[in-house]
């Protein structure tokens, strides 16, 4: 399975083509491979139940030059492939890492997604992090937590063309999920699912 470029299996497509796709067609593909979704606290589940029996996730990264549209969860079980791939995206571009991505964090991601209402895929600034990178980081800017929570794959830093901060923020923040950061000046949205709280302008 491609791990670079535009990432293409048997459930997404690209940015640039569409790939149509029956629910039937999809549950008989990855039956054996789903795993059963864990009870979420968060409002993100109830949002996503809007976009029908499946979950997508929207995303590209600039960083690697890879873009992923992903359908990761169908009728109530996540697949583990698509979880593997969304892993890969979201690894620590700087050290090649990936580690296991907290599913609620990817679901308040998707659930934010469809309460903007456009089909703009989120650029993801940050995913994962190795403590090498998150010291590095913390090394040149002050707002990089000591114990980030993107050290547990629990966190991702966003932003998308023709939306604002303010209206990125307002979309995670009704998730209430987890916790919600403006950072207006450099232009990204922190989402993760730790503590509910929102902060930054």
């Amino acid at each position: 399975m491609a791990t670079q470029g535009a990432v293409q299996v048997g459930y997404t497509k690209t940015m640039t083509g569409n790939t149509d796709f029956t629910r039937r067609g999809i549950l008989g593909a990855f039956a054996a491979t789903t795993i059963a979704a864990a009870p979420t606290f968060s409002n993100a589940a109830g949002f996503l139940r809007g976009s029908g029996d499946v979950r997508r996730i929207k995303m590209y990264s600039t960083r690697t030059g890879e873009n992923i549209d992903m359908i990761y969860w169908v009728e109530g079980h996540y697949i583990k492939d698509a979880l593997k791939e969304v892993n890969w995206f979201m690894r620590d571009w700087r050290q090649n890492e990936a580690m296991r991505m907290d599913t609620r964090t990817i679901d308040i991601i998707a659930a934010s997604q469809r309460l903007l209402r456009t089909d703009q895929p989120f650029m993801l600034l940050s995913g994962y992090r190795t403590p090498k990178t998150n010291r590095m980081l913390r090394s040149r800017s002050k707002g990089v937590a000591k114990y980030s929570l993107h050290l547990e794959g629990k966190a991702a830093d966003l932003r998308m063309s023709g939306r604002s901060v303010r209206q990125i923020a307002q979309a995670a923040a009704k998730c209430s999920g987890g916790g919600v950061g403006k950072y207006s000046s450099s232009n990204f949205v922190h989402m993760d699912c730790g503590t509910v709280r929102v902060w930054g302008r």
